[in-house]
């Protein structure tokens, strides 16, 4: 990005960002923005953290340490991993495909700012009267009793922002299916093309319960609905439904990039084949289908009765297979394989033990009987960021180090990576290990202080001296990318230089078009084959021709702009101002007019020329 703003100056750079339909450039808006996101939420942890370190303490009031809980939940699951996932899938999942593109580059642009004015409207709640209180699950019982607008702004924030990740995996969905290069079959797709689209596809059908419940939600707090208000006829217990069976697979959206990444570095680093490569997909699509089936076991408490908690419980216990599965893979992948010990391989080969530890303590929550004695204690926080933190968070960490020279063309510092490594990995397990114990002493989730002599002030204070780790983990990785960049020392196409993937075939940052000829893909790792057949890049699969690209368009960003003024409206609508309808109408106008303006408005794109491209490749000989 450095070399764009001295080429560019700053604001041409901004505006090119601005109205950019590049599925790479919108990858370093996901990152940029999950990035800004996630130290948002890590500094809500730290006060969290800091809140619970010791008894009786008063850092923050019982209403503030509730709208922080929430938002730390909320921000880190909608507004951090998800975008993190997001910019990995854009950047790399068309490259390893053999695509110049998503199959919807101004879908794509749309998509992000959507999700982008979502997160930014839900944030702001902290500025204009208080954030949302009654957790990140927002159950209705306490949402419609919640004084103020902080829940309207959760409502409005995350419809606006899932609109954006729906559109965008079914984007990815197409995009895999139809812009696949000669020869890439479905058995030939690198395992983190698979975890996109089994994740897109989870994305597809899990996202219209969770917007259902929102709208539900919204005319129950803003419109005098009554859906979940039991003394008028509601069920509350509706929501926790439409809440989890989108919020299950929601953890699966999560995990499967994440194990798609892993997957990767395993058999980078490793120098070998990926160890059952048929198994690790037929584990994912599995793991996707059994994914819908699961999501009561979050309310073995609410009185379902025996046989739905047994069929639950079952289910659960099921899913660990295709993961026991993937495990088992992983570890004969570095069996007999040359091992090196790279930043991404460090994280890769912690999280097995991490993500194993996570998944023991679900098959414990998952049965029934047992999880009325775990239900809301922290036992539950510790086997959720265990599996999260252990899993997704470890790979946007390895991802990182992984695929920045792929992105930026500069490689982040190796000695720095293992530095920020151990500090997270040590933090980590400080932190969440020993809540675990605390859960089962008794210790229930949410509460902001407790007593002393209950026996939990040892546990927490090593717990908050965890979170300062991580913290500082994360200040050492700023520090990394801002001296890499200032550095700007540039590298070539295969950094790592042991590169499978297509990905690793075509220059540093790629050129915008990504590539010149489609790739012909002879087989699985196809990268790796032509490697070994002595050759230097990928054998074409088509001459050197024209090669039609999309225009840039400002048009995305001006119709996700038109919904964040329409929310300010209905959010205060209930308040009966005379502004509201008019506001909502304004920003609907904004966004209605700009979809008709893209509608009627004939863009055909430009090409690039042949001559050009071998004018190029002429230069560079």
């Amino acid at each position: 990005m450095s070399t764009i703003a001295q080429k560019k100056g700053f604001g041409a750079t901004v505006w090119d960002f601005l109205t950019t339909v590049d599925h790479k450039k919108i990858a370093i808006l996901y990152m940029m923005a999950g990035g800004f996101f996630f130290l948002v939420g890590g500094l809500e942890a730290v006060f969290i953290r800091i809140q619970l370190a010791v008894p009786n303490n008063d850092f923050v009031s019982a209403g503030a340490f509730n709208e922080i809980i929430t938002m730390h939940g909320t921000t880190m699951i909608f507004l951090a991993a998800m975008p993190l996932l997001f910019g990995f899938m854009n950047a790399v999942m068309p490259l390893q495909i053999g695509a110049r593109d998503v199959a919807f580059p101004y879908v794509n642009a749309l998509g992000f700012w959507l999700f982008f004015f979502g997160g930014i409207f839900l944030n702001l709640s902290w500025f204009m009267g208080g954030a949302p209180d009654a957790g990140w699950t927002s159950y209705a019982s306490l949402a419609l009793h919640s004084k103020g607008h902080g829940i309207d702004f959760y409502v409005l924030g995350l419809q606006i922002a899932g609109i954006g990740t729906l559109i965008g995996g079914i984007n990815f969905l197409v995009t895999i299916i139809n812009m696949r290069a000669p020869g890439m079959t479905y058995m030939r797709m690198p395992l983190f093309t698979w975890t996109t689209f089994v994740a897109s596809a989870l994305i597809l059908f899990a996202f219209p319960p969770f917007t259902v419940g929102l709208t539900l939600m919204m005319f129950d707090r803003m419109f005098g609905g009554n859906f979940f208000d039991v003394t008028m006829g509601g069920n509350t217990v509706i929501w926790e439904h439409l809440f989890w069976i989108f919020g299950h697979p929601e953890v699966y959206i999560l995990i499967l990039p994440a194990f798609g990444i892993f997957s990767e570095i395993f058999a980078i680093f490793s120098r070998k084949r990926l160890f059952g490569y048929s198994s690790m997909v037929f584990a994912t699509v599995l793991i996707g289908f059994l994914g819908f089936m699961v999501w009561a076991h979050h309310m073995f408490t609410t009185g379902l009765g025996p046989v739905a908690n047994a069929i639950f419980a079952v289910a659960t216990m099921a899913i660990g297979v295709p993961t026991g599965i993937k495990i088992f893979n992983w570890l004969f992948t570095m069996w007999g394989g040359s091992v090196k010990f790279t930043t991404p391989m460090l994280y890769a080969f912690a999280f097995i033990p991490s993500f194993v530890m996570g998944g023991v303590t679900g098959v414990m929550l998952a049965a029934a009987a047992a999880d009325y004695q775990y239900h809301d204690t922290y036992f539950v926080v510790a086997h959720f960021h265990y599996v999260i933190v252990g899993g997704v968070v470890f790979a946007v960490l390895a991802g990182t180090h992984l695929w920045w020279p792929k992105m930026f063309g500069t490689m982040l510092s190796e000695k720095l990576g293992k530095i920020t490594f151990w500090l997270f990995f040590i933090g980590f397990h400080l932190t969440f290990f020993i809540q675990h114990f605390l859960g089962l002493w008794g210790m229930p989730r949410r509460v902001f202080t407790y007593l002393p002599g209950q026996g939990f002030e040892t546990a927490n204070m090593v717990s908050s001296i965890g979170a300062a780790f991580m913290g500082v983990a994360i200040l050492v990785m700023l520090f990394n990318i801002v001296a890499t960049s200032v550095k700007n020392v540039k590298v070539g196409n295969d950094p790592w230089g042991d590169g499978r993937t297509l990905e690793w075939a075509i220059s540093s940052p790629p050129p915008f078009y990504n590539f010149k000829q489609l790739p012909l893909v002879r087989g699985l790792d196809a990268y790796w084959i032509e490697k070994m057949d002595g050759k230097k890049g990928m054998t074409p699969a088509e001459p050197i021709g024209d090669i039609h690209m999309p225009n840039s368009s400002f048009i995305p960003f001006v119709t996700a702009f038109g919904l964040f003024i329409a929310a300010f409206g209905a959010l205060h609508h209930a308040d009966k101002v005379s502004w509201s309808v008019p506001v909502i109408i304004i920003g609907l106008l904004i966004t209605f007019g700009s979809l008709f303006t893209r509608s009627v408005k004939d863009d055909h794109g430009f090409h690039i020329h042949k001559e050009e491209l071998q004018e190029e490749k002429g230069a560079k000989a």
